[in-house]
């Protein structure tokens, strides 16, 4: 409990105190603006040194490419030892810029201006990475149960509208909170990023259509599509897959900002092949739902712009999953099947 002084002899000694202790948090703030300072120029420092590095990097190397003709073989050797450190040495820039702020890309500085995002130590980092991750998982669980309220327990627009609104919401701040961790050091493959652009479209689009006839002929297709992709397959996805991002982490195989995605990648091949006839059956239903719309689209009572869009969106979204996705398992099978061959 706090000390409560009664007597005018009290009150003076504690205010004596409390001047000694305003002297000391006045250095201490001084002593640490004098170290915001410093940090501030070696981040400086840093940047155009790295920035260096990379131009003296690429005239090298076109410079090693020339001498190539006229080598003998042991200067070939130091060559290739050469080449081969300039080949790692984009990683580790890259680790290194993760903790050095940068210029935000157009999408965060169109949404938050030109401000810092750069999380300058790894416990932030992972600290944000892992709310990120709960984030996901609570709004798939809360996404789950309401498109199961709207499929089997209500039919009502205003619900529907609400539950396309909290769907917009949803992946857009996905976008946001994506675009914050490429800042700060995620590896996130292009196509997984951008889909989340194009669910927010199509959210968008599904919340402005209107009531009528073809709106309730394609929303209980929609509601049960939205219960397998959203609900279970991107709650199936999350469980295994930070499982697996766990242990691979553990064996120096990951880098600690990856990230589970809606998608297959190169390092689920271990352990989470079984994942693909989920996956592919979701790509599927995509393209089911786009050629769904575009035949409601050519109906004489078809009025609704809407239908054509989201008709669009619906194949985008199944050219871009599917073909990441086979392209995945397509370069991965062939680099076993070298392994193989090698051995």
């Amino acid at each position: 409990m706090l000390f409560s002084p009664s007597g005018i002899s009290e009150c003076v000694q504690e205010w004596n105190d409390l001047e000694k202790d305003y002297q000391h948090v006045q250095e201490t703030h001084r002593l640490y603006k004098q170290k915001l300072e410093e940090v501030s120029k070696l981040q400086q420092s840093c940047s155009t040194a790295i920035t260096r590095q990379r131009k003296k990097l690429k005239e090298l190397t076109v410079s090693l490419e020339e001498c190539k003709e006229k080598l003998t073989p042991e200067e070939m050797n130091v060559i290739d030892g050469i080449q081969e450190s300039i080949r790692d040495r984009p990683n580790v820039f890259f680790e290194m810029e993760s903790f050095l702020p940068k210029k935000n890309g157009l999408y965060l500085s169109l949404v938050l201006g030109n401000v810092n995002v750069t999380l300058l130590n790894k416990q932030s980092k992972f600290a944000y990475k892992d709310e990120y991750e709960k984030f996901k998982l609570i709004l798939t669980v809360i996404l789950f149960v309401f498109s199961f309220t709207c499929r089997f327990v209500v039919s009502y627009r205003a619900l529907d509208a609400l539950f396309n609104f909290l769907l917009v919401w949803y992946y857009c701040t996905l976008t946001i909170r994506e675009s914050i961790l490429i800042s700060n050091g995620s590896r996130i493959q292009g196509w997984w990023v951008f889909h989340h652009y194009v669910s927010t479209f199509l959210s968008g689009v599904m919340l402005t259509w209107p009531e009528g006839k073809l709106y309730q002929m394609f929303r209980s297709q929609f509601l049960t599509y939205c219960l397998y992709q959203i609900g279970f397959v991107q709650f199936l996805q999350y469980y295994y897959q930070s499982g697996c991002l766990y242990r691979l982490r553990a064996l120096g195989e990951r880098h600690n900002m990856d990230l589970t995605v809606e998608g297959f990648q190169s390092w689920m091949w271990r352990g989470l092949t079984f994942l693909l006839p989920f996956l592919f059956f979701g790509h599927f239903w995509q393209l089911y739902n786009g050629v769904t719309l575009f035949r409601m689209a050519q109906l004489p009572e078809c009025k609704e712009w809407q239908v054509v869009m989201c008709g669009c969106s619906y194949l985008a979204l199944f050219m871009g999953n599917f073909f990441t996705t086979l392209g995945v398992v397509y370069k991965k099978y062939m680099n076993n099947q070298d392994k193989s061959k090698s051995l």
